[in-house]
């Protein structure tokens, strides 16, 4: 099913991006606001241990914590189709997810035609990029290459598998997948590169990971196997075209994990998410302190310096929590 592209929220709130230049810069303290702190603890959905999510989504909530003195707690998931699951059975306040996971979500479609999910969006975040991981040594060369190997596509609740799914699928490409965790992933992969015999091994040929650059266990692996990223520009260009679901087509550069050259990719979008009902405390808290605290957030992982305000309000069709939309309003977004 195709989608219409995301459309730009700053039309809906009725100010132009001008405005946004009168945004206090971030990185501030919290200063002094007539916004109420939290009534209860609150509980943030993130990732998988060792990935973005995890790293961006402890370090946010540790701030927060701090600016409101009401504790944030950080969850450790499977990724974003656990994610939207939590937000929609209240078992967690705020989370990240991938944008084509969202949207599925959202819709009612895919991993989720069981029935549509409720949520509200905070902001948009950073980009995603989908890493097809191979020892420097490997045969595998393209998409096609991945056919008949055992391959691990993600955990089962995570954007990862959803993503790496279409990718094979239209690849046309049948691997052995295992369902693994990042860290469980990247140990597999060192494994077999590094066994004397790896037609014994128990290890992997590939990983499929969706993360944010860089993702530090991968980029580790440079230290004693070495490795290469799988360019799937073709297929990442089949996907965007047909079917849209907050894709880019994109690159990682070289310098992320000393490449010899960019590697075409698909990018998507994360957001900031937040569960039906959200108390206006938190889902305002949340969002000033990502922004005037963005300084101390980049400094928990490089990613938190993709966040922009003039962006960030590129939710379409998933909603803007009604304090997120105040927030926004009132800085001049």
């Amino acid at each position: 099913m195709d989608r219409p592209r995301l459309v730009n929220r700053r039309s809906v709130l009725g100010l132009g991006a001008a405005a946004a230049a009168t945004l206090v810069t971030p990185g501030c303290s919290r200063g002094k606001s007539a916004e109420p702190a939290p009534a209860e603890p609150g509980r943030f959905a993130t990732g998988n241990a060792g990935g973005v999510y995890a790293a961006y989504g402890a370090g946010l909530a540790r701030l927060v914590t701090e600016v409101t003195g009401v504790t944030m707690q950080p969850l450790l998931t499977e990724g974003s189709v656990e994610n939207l699951k939590m937000l929609a059975a209240n078992k967690a306040d705020i989370a990240f997810s991938l944008s084509d996971s969202a949207l599925d979500a959202y819709e009612g479609v895919e991993t989720f035609s069981s029935g549509a999910l409720r949520f509200t969006a905070l902001a948009r975040t950073y980009d995603n990029y989908v890493h097809i991981v191979v020892p420097t040594a490997s045969d595998i060369f393209s998409v096609q290459d991945l056919k008949g190997r055992v391959v691990s596509v993600g955990p089962p609740n995570s954007g990862t598998r959803v993503v790496a799914n279409r990718i094979l699928r239209t690849a046309r490409v049948r691997v052995i997948p295992r369902m693994l965790g990042l860290e469980q992933s990247v140990a597999a992969l060192r494994e077999k590169a590094l066994a004397k015999d790896p037609t014994g091994s128990t290890g992997i040929d590939a990983m499929i990971w969706s993360g944010g650059l860089p993702t530090d266990p991968i980029k580790g692996l440079q230290k004693d196997v070495g490795f290469r990223l799988v360019d799937i520009g073709p297929v990442a260009e089949m996907i965007a075209l047909k079917r849209f679901g907050g894709y880019v087509l994109s690159s990682i550069p070289p310098s992320v994990y000393q490449l010899t050259n960019s590697v075409p990719t698909l990018a998507m979008p994360n957001y900031l998410l937040a569960r039906r009902n959200l108390s206006d405390s938190w889902a305002w808290w949340t969002l000033n302190t990502m922004f005037r605290r963005q300084t101390d957030l980049m400094a928990v992982h490089p990613e938190a310096g993709s966040l922009d305000a003039r962006s960030a309000i590129a939710t379409m069709p998933i909603p803007l929590h009604p304090a997120a939309e105040r927030w926004y309003r009132t800085n001049h977004i």
